[in-house]
């Protein structure tokens, strides 16, 4: 196994996601490439993100984790809980996968329940692939999840599912005691340092570069021996 590569939130950021993966010379033979969660919503193109994910752990095996919009698109698709991936960037993800190149910033309700429909009869692939994601992945030197581990739980692995795709304050802001290093997105880094670039605590790292805000998409490189680097793409304003 050669380096590990670590991406989060990449939002519909289509272009910028291909524009970091060659930027990092990414190499699916050798790189063990884990994306953190967070492909839809917002962004353009949030059905081309997760074709091309589907794609790079099919033929590749890439580690794909899920994150806390990816459980908002289940959750009003699955049991019609529409409020909260209302407010968070559904208009765009629907008009993605309905393609849609013009949409309002509201859909009547008759519109919104046939795009669901739609979405449920013609992407069931997608959702069958969204929904089996793992919470997290481990090594013996990180622990890569979408939001954080929370350091009240008694044992990490088995803390609640809020917990690994919403956690905020609670984690960044307290030690984990853990032997494991964090590598963690759903909080942008200008949240934990007031810069885009990934942000490293003692006992966590911080990758959400805010991309889909206008600003980048991080990309952090663990090598075998240990050392690790930062790369990152400018949001494409245009797209």
């Amino acid at each position: 196994m050669g380096r590990t590569l670590a991406i989060s939130d990449i939002h519909g950021c289509f272009e910028e996601f291909g524009a970091l993966l060659e930027l990092v010379n990414y190499r699916p033979e050798q790189d063990r490439l884990i994306l953190l969660g967070d492909y839809i919503d917002r962004g353009p193109q949030s059905k081309e993100v997760v074709e091309k994910v589907m794609t790079l752990h099919e033929q590749w095996g890439v580690v794909a984790l899920r994150g806390n919009h990816e459980q908002l698109m289940m959750d009003a698709l699955q049991k019609d809980e529409d409020a909260r991936w209302l407010k968070n960037g559904a208009l765009q993800t629907i008009a993605s996968y309905c393609d849609l190149s013009v949409y309002s910033d509201r859909l009547d309700e008759s519109h919104y329940r046939a795009a669901k429909q739609y979405m449920k009869e013609h992407f069931a692939a997608h959702l069958s692939f969204i929904e089996s994601l793992p919470l997290y992945y481990e090594t013996d030197r990180h622990i890569f999840v979408h939001a954080g581990i929370n350091p009240a739980a008694e044992d990490w692995k088995n803390q609640s599912l809020r917990d690994f795709i919403w956690i905020r304050d609670e984690f960044y802001n307290c030690p984990t005691e853990l032997t494991q290093t964090v590598v963690f997105g759903h909080t942008s880094a200008n949240r934990l340092h007031e810069s885009d670039d990934i942000w490293f605590g003692e006992d966590k790292i911080g990758i959400d570069g805010g991309c889909v805000y206008g600003h980048q998409l991080n990309c952090l490189v663990l090598e075998e021996n240990g050392t690790c680097s930062s790369h990152f793409i400018k949001r494409n304003t245009g797209s």
